[in-house]
Formats: structure tokens, sequence, C-alpha cells
């Protein structure tokens, strides 16, 4: 007897959802993905088009998915991970791994719940085309991968005076070019890569650009400085004249400030009567991060994880995902796996992580992998591969430190032209 074949619907056409396809279809699944935009990459696909509320607070506006700036600098060579260099690999991938002719472009996902369907348990995906076309629809599937990415609902700091601020307050979500930022006065908030990469963006254009944070490890202050930026502890209040005060008391006047702040786990489709929630950045209960205990293993989730490798990472989960749907693997008891949710939820606490931490991995990155390749008997990662990882990490820090220009040296444009970069899929 041939494996169970199940009538999967996957959200999102990304890197996750496009893995996930493809390890569902490989698994011999009837696979449909659907793709609210009207091409393969997910957050790697440039838009040019920013939402109407710049901060995205406004749970009616119109969402754009991607929060790619133009001149975005991936934190590794461009070689490795230029973002036209992973949106070429996403497309190619697509295409040989047969995957376009599964996904369904602009269909935007609005709700997907629990059905009765002959006595059965089932999910109702119910979808609207996007891009002028007035069509809606439903439709039934016996399981649900979730992978809509982490990278559209931002995160805004908040501090006094911010709602009432007079100044232009956007998040980098809602950033695409530095040039209406002419000679102005901009603060930016953060000091992760986007913080760093938005003010070396925009400092050739901007009267000044000053960067603060909540970050007190001096290293870490010290690593990410960006030449020519001010730095300044985090703010303290914000006052209506325009004048932004510190928490050393020192101040300054600016005419912007962009928030680079990270951003929300959003499934504002997911009709679940409370089985699955988001509370602090913590989507659960999920066992392992995937499966929410009391839906398992019809609803799953993809690329959750954070401070990790997503692509490898992605490819582990969507196989387990894929060989559970099958039969081929079994699942613990949901008591089980609630269990093990709880006692990752004390591992947290214990370890002093706030609960937006959940499913922050960094260095458990490697556990939690061959966790997931043991469950099919895949060969366990060599320590030669881990040490070697651990080093390029270290190499990355001291590239960063020494070089600004190290990520830039190569001619994108060339290759560009020499390989008709830009053709899409549809």
């Amino acid at each position: 007897m041939g494996k169970p074949q199940v009538k999967v619907a996957v959200i999102g056409a990304g890197m996750s959802g496009l893995v996930a396809a493809r390890e569902l279809y490989r698994e011999g699944h009837q696979v449909v993905v659907f793709e609210s935009g009207s091409d393969v990459g997910g957050t790697w696909l440039y838009d040019p088009r920013v939402e109407p509320d710049p901060l995205g607070l406004d749970p009616g506006r119109d969402v754009v998915h991607a929060s790619m700036y133009r001149s975005i600098r991936a934190n590794l060579p461009r070689q490795l991970m230029g973002h036209e260099e992973v949106l070429r690999f996403l497309r190619g991938f697509a295409e040989d791994s047969g995957l376009v002719e599964l996904i369904r472009f602009r269909h935007e996902v609005v709700r997907v719940e629990q059905a009765v369907e002959e006595g059965r348990d089932q999910w109702a995906v119910e979808w609207r085309m996007r891009g002028g076309e007035e069509a809606a629809g439903m439709e039934v599937f016996e399981a649900v991968v979730v992978c809509n990415g982490k990278n559209t609902q931002p995160k805004i700091a908040e501090f006094p005076g911010r709602s009432t601020w007079q100044g232009e307050q956007l998040h980098s979500h809602n950033y695409r070019v530095p040039e209406p930022y002419k000679d102005k006065i901009v603060l930016i908030i953060g000091r992760g890569t986007s913080a760093g990469d938005i003010a070396k963006d925009i400092l050739p254009f901007a009267r000044e650009v000053h960067q603060a944070s909540r970050e007190t490890i001096s290293q870490v202050v010290e690593l990410r400085k960006v030449a020519g930026v001010f730095q300044h502890p985090m703010i303290a209040c914000a006052e209506e004249d325009g004048r932004l005060v510190f928490q050393d008391e020192s101040s300054i006047y600016a005419n912007v400030i962009i928030h680079c702040t990270r951003y929300r786990y959003h499934f504002p489709f997911l009709k679940t009567k409370g089985l699955v929630s988001v509370d602090d950045n913590r989507v659960g209960p999920l066992y392992k991060h995937v499966f929410p205990p009391s839906l398992a293993p019809w609803l799953s989730f993809i690329g959750i994880p954070f401070l990790t490798f997503p692509a490898p990472l992605s490819e582990l989960q969507s196989k387990w995902v894929a060989k559970v749907l099958s039969g081929e693997l079994v699942l613990p008891s949901e008591e089980d796996m609630l269990s093990s949710v709880q006692e990752h939820y004390q591992r947290i606490e214990e370890l002093g992580w706030p609960k937006h931490c959940t499913h922050r991995l960094e260095a458990g990155k490697f556990e939690y992998e061959k966790w997931l390749g043991d469950q099919w008997g895949l060969p366990s990662l060599e320590q030669w591969i881990e040490k070697m990882v651990l080093i390029g990490l270290e190499l990355w820090k001291f590239l960063q430190s020494s070089d600004e220009n190290w990520r830039d040296n190569w001619d994108v444009e060339k290759r560009r032209q020499e390989e008709g970069f830009g053709k899409q899929i549809r």
C-alpha cells in the first residue's frame, strides 16, 4: 500500500514556502501554494510601494508584504546572499523543482479555519485576488502549512511623546530609497543590520544621521558603529517642538525617526479559536517550533525560529512535516507535545530570556537541526562543520569591524546583464 496522499495548502511562496512545497510534493502530497504577490521570493522580492501608514499601526491598511529597500546589503558577501542573487536562486529553484504550476499567484489568503467536511475536520482556506481583479473563493484542504514569513508586521519603539511628536516617523519596513531625506536630520532607532544599512544609505544625502538604541554592551555598540553617524543611548522622551531627549540627558532636534526595531509574528488570516496565539512574539503552543499540539499534524508552521540559517532550517522542518503527513513518521501524543513545549518555556525562563526570545535558536541551532535530522535518520552534522560555521561567524564579525566594503566588491550590474536578471516567472 502506498503512502497516504494529503491535500495541503501552503501559505506563501517565499523561501520557506517554496522549500515546504518541494518537500511535500516529493513526498507525494497534493500541494497548492497561495502567494499574494505576482512572483516568488517573499521578503527577497523588492517592491517600491510603501504602505499608507508608515509605522504599520493601522490594522486596516493596505499591507505591502516585502520589507526590502533598494540598496539592501545582506550580512554576507553578495556572492552568497546578495538579495538579487537570492531572488535569482529562488526563481530558479521554483522552476527546477516543478513548483511554478503549483503556485496561485496574486491569491491573498484572508481566512484559514477548521471546517467539517464529510464528517472530518478539515481546513477552509478563503482567498481573494490582488491586482485589480475582483474575485474570491474558498477551498477545503486536509492540512495547512503556514509560511507567510516574519518580516511584514512592524514592531516599533515606544517612548514618552512618540505619538505627539511632530516630525516624520516610519518603520524600516516602509523605507525604500534615501533621496527623500536630503538635508534632513534623521534619527535611526536600532542597532541591527538594517539600521546600519539604512544609516549608510542615507548618510550622503542627510544633513545629519543619528543612531539610538537600548543596547548597553559596549563591544556590540563599538562593533556596529557607522562612521559619520552620531551615537546615542535610547530616547528618554520626544517633545512636540521636535527635540529628542536621550537617556544621558543629551538632546537633538530631528526631522525624521526611522524605527529599525524588528517585526512581530502575524497571522491575521488564521482562525483557531485561541488554540494558537501570539503573545509578545511567542507563537504557541508549538511543538519544536512547528506543530500546535491540539491541531497536529494538520496545521504546521515553517521558518518561525530566528538567529539561525533560514534555508537549511526550513528544509529540515519541511521534510519532517511532509513525512509526518504521509504517515512515515509519527508525532508524540498531544499531552507529550504539550509537556515538551512547557519544558522549552521553562528553559527560556532559566536562561533569563524574555518571552519574545522563545523562538531564538542562536547557539542551540545545531542541537535543534540534529534533532530534526534524527527524526528520519539523516546523518548527524559533522563536528568540523559546526566549527567551520562558528569560525565563519567570527570572521564575519571581524570583517564588519575592519572593512566596510567587503560585501560590495563585486560587479552586480555586470552579472545582471550577463545573466539576464530581472526575468520574472509571471
